[in-house]
């Protein structure tokens, strides 16, 4: 099944949809994106609930936790950068209050010569992961999945000193959705396909077969340094075709457009602006 979010951005209220493609209010039974029932998604009886047309979607979850990014995870991303592929997952934090809604406005931040895109697919964390004994253990972890665009400024992230994160948490750094898919209709998270769009244009084309870790894995990995919640989020990487990486790409200015896909969990699409 797919949840997602329709309405204006503070009012938004939880929507569900099933084989029929019908969009249904879920507010009958919750106003927010339950965990419980995107893990369970067979206790929904969609035919007791309203259908309903959807206006704007907004982010997916309106009780995201941590968001935990990794980076360098496609062989061909950390080629294109220059970089040595790494031998552990290179993890970093993007704030909550970076995801907006996948039609959503970016902000290019004051002063910003270098903001870039990411086209990642998102894993949605449904039980807690704690200490996992085996990556086996890490599948049962996941609610669903969804695409997300690491939205990064270059600069701030590699030529200003510090970690990564000053480049990665400007305001609407992370558009987020349209819906999660819930994990039962993904049966293999390592054979989708990533594609993103800057104003028509085919920037990125690759696929989750070409991670270095993979999904499993990166659950597992994780929960050996921190506790994964219900409501946390994976971005899980990008493949190559960032403005980084190109000798003749554009960064991204006001008034471009960005798309972007994954197969089964839909499209976005912003427009920037400046801050």
């Amino acid at each position: 099944m797919r949840f997602a979010r329709t309405g204006e951005p503070g009012a938004e209220r939880p929507i569900v949809s099933g084989s029929d493609g019908l969009w249904r209010d879920l507010t009958p039974l919750t106003d927010t994106i339950d965990m419980e029932l995107v893990n369970s998604p067979e206790r929904l009886d969609l035919g007791t609930l309203p259908v309903v047309e959807p206006g704007r979607f907004g982010p997916p979850l309106d009780r995201v936790g941590k968001i935990i990014c990794i980076g360098l995870n496609y062989a061909d991303h950390a080629r294109e950068t220059g970089a040595t592929p790494p031998e552990e997952p290179i993890i970093f934090l993007k704030t909550a209050d970076t995801v907006v809604g996948p039609h959503d406005d970016v902000l290019i931040p004051r002063g910003s010569k270098k903001t870039d895109w990411e086209v990642e697919l998102a894993v949605v964390i449904g039980t807690t992961a704690r200490y996992l004994d085996s990556v086996e253990q890490a599948r049962a972890c996941i609610a669903g999945y969804a695409i997300s665009n690491d939205v990064s400024e270059r600069e701030f992230q590699l030529e200003r000193g510090g970690q990564w994160d000053k480049g990665k948490n400007c305001e609407t750094f992370n558009p987020l959705g349209p819906w999660i898919l819930s994990a039962d209709e993904v049966a293999d998270p390592q054979d989708l396909r990533l594609r993103l769009w800057v104003n028509g244009e085919l920037r990125q084309n690759g696929t989750t077969a070409d991670m270095i870790f993979g999904v499993d894995h990166l659950i597992w990995y994780l929960s050996q340094f921190m506790v994964l919640r219900p409501g946390d989020i994976i971005n899980t990487g990008t493949p190559a075709g960032v403005a980084m990486g190109s000798a003749t790409a554009d960064y991204l200015k006001a008034g471009d457009v960005v798309e972007l896909e994954i197969d089964g969990l839909g499209r976005q699409r912003q427009r920037t602006r400046q801050a």
